[in-house]
């Protein structure tokens, strides 16, 4: 029954994370603006802002739609823990875990982004399709 399951679920969360991600990078392009996020990102003391603010929002939108489609699982997920990462050090780790401002959220999408960059995508990842025609996967059951 786990194994049945398995793909479905991994799907899910692979588009749950993803789209997330996806949201938060296109804010950064779209609500905030690359000049807003920049500002945004100077204040917090995030080096190099200017560079930062629309690699950060191209990150987010790549990495998101990489684990949606599941492609690049394992680069998309650390890099995207990194973001997160970099999210709590500058914005949430001030404000401890929980609370206002606090880094439980982010936290969760950098372990989420890690664990489905590291789990394989299941049957319904890119990247399954593409080692299949190398020859390396398991047909899907």
């Amino acid at each position: 029954m786990v194994d049945q399951v398995r793909p479905v679920v991994l799907l899910l969360a692979r588009i749950a994370v993803g789209v997330i991600f996806l949201v938060h990078g296109y804010q950064k392009f779209a609500t905030m603006g690359i000049a807003g996020t920049t500002k945004f990102f100077e204040s917090v003391g995030i080096p190099l802002a200017g560079l930062a603010a629309p690699a950060v929002a191209v990150l987010e939108i790549a990495g998101g739609l990489a684990l949606i489609l599941g492609v690049a699982l394992p680069v998309a997920g650390a890099l995207l823990a990194l973001d997160m990462i970099g999210a709590i050090v500058f914005v949430h780790g001030a404000n401890g875990l929980a609370g206002e401002g606090g880094y439980e959220f982010v936290l969760a999408l950098a372990a989420a982004s890690l664990a489905v960059g590291f789990t394989g995508g299941g049957a319904f990842a890119l990247d399954r399709v593409f080692d299949r025609r190398r020859g390396t996967a398991p047909a899907i059951a």
